[in-house]
């Protein structure tokens, strides 16, 4: 991943004015999953615990296995919207394992989230479903990641979560 930033030609830095950052494209994740396991309604709204079984990361930057044994912690807020926490690990084709705190925000009708809670297919344009994944490494390979700040889109699918990473540049 490169880093660069400059003003317009002609410009200095300080008169250009804001500049959106760029995004690069890092990987999807394919996140398989087996049935929920249902908490109960707590104070602050259902909670709900989604087993991680395995899955796969594919892209230009990261490629390599979503291991098995995390899960997506989620608060049912309403009808419309969820929060969701997933910590998973993923082994990189090389070998490192790096441990995955995947904040995320859900939300559609009641009628495409109810659909999803049932496991059936809901179009991805219909939910809005956005994450901001944050990595710890142990290696040296991946430690770019931990100060990075990575941003992402899901979709839902009856037996796994699929989610484009970008790095903000």
């Amino acid at each position: 991943m490169s880093q660069t930033s400059a003003a317009a030609p002609g410009r200095s830095a300080a008169s250009a004015g804001p500049t959106p950052p760029r995004l690069e494209f890092l990987a999807t994740v394919a996140v398989e999953v087996s049935g929920p396991v249902e908490v109960g309604r707590t104070h602050r709204g259902q909670r709900r615990i989604i087993p991680i079984i395995g899955g796969a990361v594919t892209g230009p930057e990261l490629n390599g296995t979503v291991l098995a044994g995390g899960a997506d912690f989620q608060l049912i807020q309403s009808e419309t919207a969820s929060d969701l926490d997933a910590r998973y690990v993923i082994e990189t084709d090389d070998g490192e394992r790096l441990y995955v705190m995947n904040a995320a925000y859900r939300t559609g009708a009641a009628e495409d989230i109810a659909a999803l809670a049932r496991g059936e297919r809901v179009p991805a344009e219909r939910i809005y479903f956005r994450c901001a994944p944050r990595f710890e490494v142990a290696g040296e390979r991946w430690s770019w990641l931990e100060s990075t700040v990575v941003i992402g889109s899901g979709r839902r699918e009856p037996d796994r979560v699929l989610i484009d990473l970008w790095a903000v540049c």
